[in-house]
């Protein structure tokens, strides 16, 4: 039996929920293909949010010439297969799913017919390219991030579909329901409102779909409460220093069951929050997330509760947050920036400049420069004393810049 995801499948980029950036009228994507273009791009972001239907979409233009490869299962020599035809025929595309787990030796024997033109690719991955996705092929392709699929898109897809499907009317309650649930996956939630038709018209309450669903993949209480917002309380819970509430989110997130997100969030509150406030905090937040990934549930409750309390009673200091931040905003404003010459190998090497080795110094340490000419004297971390460590840190460099 065809699956209602699959039979609803979008045929046109009209049909695209949440990429407007990409599809829309004024999308980067619409407008190289209405111009009979297409480069070599990797589109990546969540499950689920239209990556595949994009990439159907656009082979749709090339029906003759296009071909898929997954890098998952796909053999080099299906590749290969594809290869030859870029030397037939002109404007060949080939869609990689799950472009991150190609092997190197793949990566390689691809590279030359990309660069040359005679092969255009679509890769598609969940993961972030500039970290997983070989810089060869990288350098090679316009990257785009996909919008994450919002609630109010899931519900007003599945109205859509509900009216075009003559299904029973679900209520706003179920509607939510199946958008939070499914964790706002396009596929999922199409899934999910397939199982209602099950029901009929007077059983359709929002008791009996949960049941029906039979799936806590993101939490909700009676009163319909969303998943993120539990999240970011437990987040400022633990910024706010109070453990009890954050042990109280961190229970409502474990109905979930989803232990990675969990852990991201702890691991980026420790860095983004606590930070060079309490710094021995790290190893050990760190150290009770890989244990609770390892022990799974119900266990894994015991290690994250234990990171929950050291984190939210920890002294707190964002100056590493802001620090980097605030460097990452100028070099997007700022023109193109030189670094100082002496602390350049090759400027070393020419003996034209003078490099300090700071350990030929006393103390280790010499005043030079090492910023660019245009941020001299510019300051992006300002140690705070909510904690001895950073007190220590604020007293070292006040030391270094009166000597």
């Amino acid at each position: 039996m065809e699956p209602l995801a699959y039979k609803i499948r979008p045929k046109s980029f009209d049909d695209i929920v949440g990429q407007d950036h990409l599809v829309g009228p004024k999308g980067v994507i619409r407008k190289m293909l209405d111009q009979n273009k297409l480069f070599s791009l990797i589109l990546y972001g969540p499950a689920g949010c239209g990556k595949t239907s994009i990439a159907e979409i656009i082979a749709s233009y090339f029906p003759l010439t296009s071909f898929s490869f997954n890098a998952s299962c796909d053999t080099k020599s299906k590749l290969k297969e594809i290869s030859d035809c870029a030397n037939l025929y002109p404007n060949i595309i080939c869609i990689i799913d799950e472009i991150h787990r190609m092997k190197k030796d793949v990566q390689d024997y691809l590279l030359p017919f990309i660069e040359s033109g005679k092969l255009t690719i679509v890769g598609l991955t969940t993961e972030n390219p500039y970290r997983c996705v070989n810089p060869a092929i990288r350098s090679r392709c316009h990257i785009y991030r996909m919008n994450e699929i919002k609630e109010d898109d899931i519900i007003l897809l599945l109205k859509k579909t509900i009216e075009s499907q003559k299904f029973n009317q679900l209520s706003d309650d179920i509607l939510k329901y199946i958008a939070v649930a499914s964790s706002c996956e396009i596929r999922t939630a199409l899934n999910m409102l397939e199982i209602t038709t099950m029901l009929d018209k007077d059983d359709l309450t929002l008791e009996n779909v949960m049941q029906l669903i039979g799936k806590k993949a993101f939490l909700i209480d009676e009163k319909g409460e969303n998943f993120y917002d539990v999240a970011s309380a437990m987040i400022k819970s633990i910024r706010g220093s109070d453990p009890d509430a954050a042990l109280h989110y961190l229970a409502r997130l474990l109905q979930t069951e989803d232990l990675e997100f969990i852990v991201r969030r702890l691991l980026c509150s420790m860095y983004e929050d606590i930070g060079l406030g309490n710094p021995a905090c790290g190893p050990r937040v760190y150290a009770a997330c890989k244990s609770a990934l390892m022990l799974g549930l119900p266990e894994a409750r015991l290690p994250l509760a234990y990171a929950i309390v050291d984190l939210a009673t920890s002294p707190k200091s964002n100056s590493t947050y802001l620090g980097i931040n605030q460097a990452i905003e100028d070099l997007a404003n700022l023109k193109s920036m030189k670094i100082p010459p002496h602390i350049l190998n090759k400027e070393l090497k020419s003996g034209k400049y003078e490099y300090k080795y700071p350990h030929d110094y006393k103390n280790g340490y010499v005043k030079q420069q090492y910023l660019p000419d245009e941020l001299i004297n510019k300051v992006y971390y300002t140690p705070k004393d909510t904690g001895s460590y950073e007190k220590a840190i604020k007293e070292f460099l006040k030391k270094l810049k009166d000597d």
